[in-house]
């Protein structure tokens, strides 16, 4: 049978996922193997190093380099509070003394004889690493964190901004072709994770951001729509850090487009269900894509798990075509012709032909499809 290889999207009821949740830096890992965890379930924790404050205080105390250590009330590893008298000239006769007040609180981390400068370290910022995903721990990284295995529904997006986020969904639209507007966002979604069905508007993801939802997702979006959210252009690098007040995730492209129907049967099938989400996105080398997981139980009567076979497309394959004109249709690979096809710009190029949901056949290059993996 004919096959070929091209990246893809997954949408599926039933997988395995691995996750691999490390901290930045080494801390403390708090779970065992085999502990069952929950996905808002902090799993690693470990404290960053306070930001540096610098202090010129040869200049604040109109002083040579050389003297500030002397002047100093506080030495290197002890603890100043805003207000307290870091620093106090001895004056002329006892008199005319000059002193500083700190505007910062943190340890005094060094006093410089050369620059007269001293630096103050704010308060280690706690960073703590959550499970992600409900499934067992079947590693541990001793000192790092831990690896997560679990049984879950799994649909990729092809775009999305924010961090990692949690909620049960929510439907706000019936329809996969129905647009997410503003008045389909109620205050009963607080906390939920949205999903809408074709273009979401930015009035919508507002009201989201108003109503406190945890994250919207939706078939597409206008890229005028998504400027205005962020209030910048948003480049090719990674995404997932943007402060909006939720995350955002598109599942088939940018402008009129309607969610994939079976991705929105498969969203609408878990109503009700907790799901954990990330609008993590990376386009260049390393793709990353947007995902919303959400936990199978074991003893569930879908269907066993199967792992995907990652970008193998054949005949029979579900695809998406990604340019236009045809930009947003999905549907079934039909022939992987081996010769080399003329296309209209006189460019030779292997195609492969699709048939469309509503019957009729396309011949597309295969570098313009994108795989469904199932």
């Amino acid at each position: 049978m004919a096959q070929a290889y091209t990246p893809g999207l997954l949408v599926t009821p039933r997988t395995r996922y691995r996750a691999r949740r490390v901290l930045p830096i080494a801390g403390e890992v708090l779970v065992r193997v085999g502990d069952r965890v929950q996905a808002r379930d902090v799993v690693a924790r470990t404290e960053l190093p306070g930001e540096v404050t610098p202090l010129n205080l040869a200049h604040q105390l109109s002083l040579p380099p050389g003297q500030v250590a002397e002047c100093m009330l506080k030495r290197e590893g002890e603890r100043i509070e805003v207000g307290e008298v870091l620093a106090r000239t001895k004056g002329i006769f006892g008199f005319f003394k000059s002193e500083y007040v700190s505007k910062t609180a943190g340890t005094i981390e060094s006093i410089s004889s050369v620059t007269g400068q001293v630096l103050v370290r704010g308060a280690p910022l706690p960073v703590e690493v959550r499970a992600f995903v409900t499934g067992e721990v079947t590693e541990v990284l001793p000192g790092e964190g831990c690896v997560i295995e679990a049984e879950v529904s799994r649909v990729q997006g092809i775009f999305g901004v924010g961090g990692e986020a949690f909620g049960p969904i929510r439907l706000a639209c019936r329809r996969h072709e129905e647009p997410l507007a503003p008045e389909l966002i109620t205050p009963q979604m607080r906390g939920a994770v949205v999903v809408g069905g074709a273009r979401m508007t930015g009035e919508a993801v507002r009201r989201a951001v108003e109503v406190g939802c945890a994250a919207v997702v939706s078939g597409g979006i206008d890229d005028a729509d998504l400027r205005a959210i962020l209030g910048y252009d948003l480049g090719v690098a990674i995404t997932g850090t943007e402060q909006i007040g939720l995350t955002l995730i598109i599942t088939e492209g940018f402008g009129e487009i309607a969610m994939a129907e079976r991705t929105f049967q498969l969203l609408a099938s878990r109503e009700g269900a907790e799901a954990s989400v990330t609008g993590a996105t990376q386009i260049r080398a390393g793709v990353l894509r947007p995902e919303i997981l959400i936990p199978v139980e074991a003893d569930s009567p879908s269907a066993a798990w199967e792992q995907p076979r990652g970008g193998v497309l054949e005949i029979g394959s579900t695809v998406r075509i990604i340019r236009d004109p045809h930009f947003g249709v999905i549907g079934t690979v039909t022939a992987l012709p081996h010769e080399l096809h003329t296309l209209e710009s006189g460019s030779h190029a292997r195609v492969l032909v699709v048939r469309t949901g509503e019957g009729g056949e396309v011949t597309v290059p295969r570098a313009n499809v994108e795989l469904i993996q199932q």
